[in-house]
């Protein structure tokens, strides 16, 4: 499958491969060797989207009724939390014409809550994955032979400590991390597990029933809205710095009242059209940041100071001096934007916030 080049600072990054890639890999040795036809290493594996996927193992055993592969995942120059991670698979023979039942291992986590593509009760083994693995073992069955009855379980030591640091917890996934992947391939900084659990955090929110959900820039924030209407957990969204990526999926997936915190800075990105607030991908512009201050009737200096400000923080300091109230105006502005963007189904409010967690603006959406 062909794809195109990712260059970073003059060199081309390389692409990974997801948890899901590696749990097929894994369980496609395993049931080969079950097979009578030994350990395939490296093992290919069919990716959803086209095109094979080539993995080293890095352990193989075969017991008596149960054979147990792993791979260690690689996500390439992705600053994935998984990346080095070992993925194993144990295929052991089920009843017959019982297909196949995935379980979860150590360090694989278990659905508890609605909303997830995964019904709870199940390990989190998202459909994509699933999918995969299902197609690996159909194809080794037709060429020994073999029944595909078998249990599946997937494991991977140490994920009860690294899935405390995501967003697995909030979400209602319990015990360790999820197997993901919908193309099977990590793309360098495209930071879809992010987005994936965002939306995912969407439509846990929906199927709680909620009716106001909150999302924020970073902790300070969260823990400032949270506080300020007592929301409960799985009613805040880690937006980062995807806030377009968040008002998209609520448009088709909407919530009726959402509430955006953050700081000055990334609010100000917003209030300037910008969807994605990372400060690489989208500097402040001062430019833009002036002409509003000069739509708003700022005092004069305060516009000037637009022009040779440093930071977003210095350009705030001044209006403070200034006793101009640019944090809500920059709150107007940004509710307007988010507004267009998300529809008419969910009413946004917009709630800036200084380091300490202070609310420094607000932009009200709804009576």
């Amino acid at each position: 499958m062909a794809t195109e080049p990712i260059i970073s600072e003059g060199r081309e990054l390389r692409r990974g491969w997801t948890t899901g890639t590696c749990a097929t890999a894994a369980t496609k040795a395993a049931f080969s060797a079950l097979c009578g036809m030994g350990f395939p290493d490296p093992v290919t594996v069919a990716l959803p989207r086209g095109g094979t996927a080539s993995l080293t193992l890095a352990d193989a055993r075969l017991l008596d009724r149960s054979a147990m592969a792993a791979v260690i995942k690689d996500a390439g120059d992705d600053p994935d939390v998984t990346h080095g991670c070992r993925i194993e698979a144990l295929v052991q023979r089920g009843p017959a014409g019982s297909g196949v039942e995935f379980r979860a291992g150590e360090g694989v986590g278990m659905v508890t809550r609605p909303g997830l593509p995964i019904p709870p009760g199940e390990p989190a083994v998202n459909p994509g994955p699933r999918r995969m693995m299902l197609n690996a073992l159909e194809e080794v069955a037709a060429a020994s032979g073999e029944p595909a009855d078998l249990v599946v379980t997937i494991s991977i030591p140490g994920g009860e400590a690294i899935a405390a640091k995501t967003w697995n917890p909030r979400l209602g996934i319990v015990g360790g991390l999820s197997i993901l992947g919908t193309t099977g391939i990590v793309v360098p900084f495209s930071c879809s597990a992010w987005i994936h659990s965002i939306h995912r955090g969407i439509d846990v929110a929906r199927a709680a029933g909620l009716t106001h959900v909150a999302a924020s820039t970073g902790s300070t924030s969260e823990a400032a809205v949270q506080a300020h209407y007592r929301l409960p957990d799985f009613a805040l969204l880690d937006m980062g710095d995807f806030v377009g990526g968040t008002l998209k999926y609520l448009r088709a997936h909407p919530v009726p009242r959402l509430t955006l915190a953050g700081g000055f800075a990334k609010l100000t990105k917003l209030a300037q059209g910008a969807m994605d607030l990372h400060s690489s991908r989208n500097p402040m512009r001062p430019d833009a940041l002036g002409n509003l201050l000069s739509e708003l009737a700022a005092p004069e200096e305060l516009v000037a100071k637009a022009g040779t400000a440093n930071t977003a923080l210095e350009l705030l300091q001044e209006a403070d001096r200034c006793q101009f109230p640019l944090a809500g105006h920059v709150a107007a502005r940004a509710r307007a934007v988010a507004q267009e963007s998300v529809g008419e189904d969910v009413a946004v409010e917009v709630r800036v916030y200084d380091r300490s967690g202070k609310e420094i603006g607000w932009a009200r959406g709804w009576s």
